[in-house]
């Protein structure tokens, strides 16, 4: 079961109706996706979170180290590209593009032993997973607090028994748009709010302060991900659980985030902070501080579709919000390149998630979308591979 042949892929999508959030402005999705495939052709598919271009770099950069190897041994292969990383990528890209490669060759092992990863990763211990709908972006409309109150009711409408909205715009725009969005599902849907690191501590507290009365689930990323003491000292004075995670790499950054009493809800990228090998370890360390986890998602059903089968794997943890089922983030703004590209299994049935059963991840990649959707210069450098199904 050796190793035949590592190609990521970069694909691209220009969007339609551009949005934004407290950083940057999106008006362009590129993901790279990675196929492995051994001697026997067997297949499996990978995805990595991060600037694309670079994370296949990354991936190349760890070809050498992996052609001819056993892809069974999961774990000897993850080590081997962790050592030969750590002396300058600790954290960061390099990271993601070992996660790319391990989702991976958990979907290929899946497939060989005919079983589902979750079943591999130790038996589905939550069959069932509460998704929540993210959404609720900026766009450049004429009242933005009425157009997220009628995303979020359309939310509602489909099933989704929660949601996470964008804030830093300002502390005053924010509470506004979060009371608009909490009138519009009413007061049993839950709602969660995201600044990606928009605020210092002083501007995070004060607008914690401000939308406490609208019960909020999580506040997620108020502050800089290197501020560790400011997420502590919000948790310290806030009834709103605090979340974080998803720039974290490895169990080492997790570690850093639970000693210093950091977060309630970790949130791992399983694309970025070492695989599937590594959120299994991270899983562990956040039960050890009786903290939740609920996986940060980005990209494809690739991604989504390992973020499943870990968190269908996971131990019923006593800090698990509202003592109910495990959650997963679903991202429901526009993607071309997860809803033509990759196919899967999951079943969204009421508002829950129900976990696939077939062998893998369950998903595979249509090969004339991924043919059209092949960004320029990855499509000249990979003229001389077939794409197959």
């Amino acid at each position: 079961m050796k190793i035949a042949a590592i190609e990521p892929f970069v694909i691209s999508q220009r969007l339609d109706t551009p949005f934004y959030f407290s950083q940057w402005q999106y008006d362009m999705r590129k993901i790279c996706i990675v196929r492995i495939t051994l001697e026997d052709g067997t297949y499996g598919w990978g995805e990595g979170y991060g600037p694309a271009h670079i994370l296949k770099a990354g991936i190349k950069f760890f070809e050498p180290f992996l052609l001819g190897k056993s892809a069974l041994e999961h774990e000897v292969l993850w080590e081997e590209m962790y050592r030969r990383s750590m002396d300058y990528a600790r954290s960061g890209i390099l990271q993601a593009a070992i996660s790319a490669v391990d989702v991976a060759l958990w979907d290929i092992k899946g497939k060989l032993l005919d079983q589902p990863v979750s079943v591999l990763l130790g038996g589905v211990k939550n069959p069932v997973i509460e998704p929540y709908a993210t959404g609720l972006y900026f766009t450049q409309v004429e009242n933005l607090e009425k157009a997220l109150a009628e995303e979020a009711a359309m939310y509602k409408g489909q099933g989704f028994r929660a949601t996470k909205m964008k804030v830093g715009l300002g502390i005053e725009e924010d509470v506004k748009n979060v009371a608009s969005v909490r009138n519009a599902i009413g007061p049993d849907m839950k709602l969660m709010v995201d600044a990606n690191h928009a605020y210092s501590y002083k501007e995070a507290i004060e607008l914690a302060k401000k939308i406490e009365q609208y019960d909020i689930g999580w506040f997620e990323e108020p502050v800089s991900p290197e501020d560790y003491e400011g997420y502590r000292r919000l948790r310290d004075h806030t009834s709103i659980p605090i979340a974080g995670g998803e720039c974290e790499y490895l169990k080492y950054g997790f570690r850093r985030l639970l000693e210093n009493e950091s977060v309630d809800i970790v949130q791992p990228d399983i694309c970025a902070a070492g695989g599937i090998t590594e959120a299994k370890k991270i899983a562990t360390l956040a039960q050890t501080f009786s903290k939740d986890l609920v996986p940060h998602t980005w990209g494809t059903w690739i991604a989504i579709s390992a973020a499943i089968h870990v968190v269908a794997n996971l131990d019923k943890n006593p800090g698990r919000m509202y003592n109910s089922l495990p959650m997963l983030e679903l991202d429901r703004t526009e993607n071309s390149l997860r809803d033509q590209v990759t196919k899967h299994q999951v079943r969204l049935e009421d508002g829950l998630i129900q976990v696939p059963k077939g062998p893998g991840l369950g998903v595979d990649v249509c090969p004339e979308m991924l043919e059209k959707y092949m960004d320029s210069e990855t499509a000249e450098e990979n003229e001389r591979f077939e794409i197959r199904s």
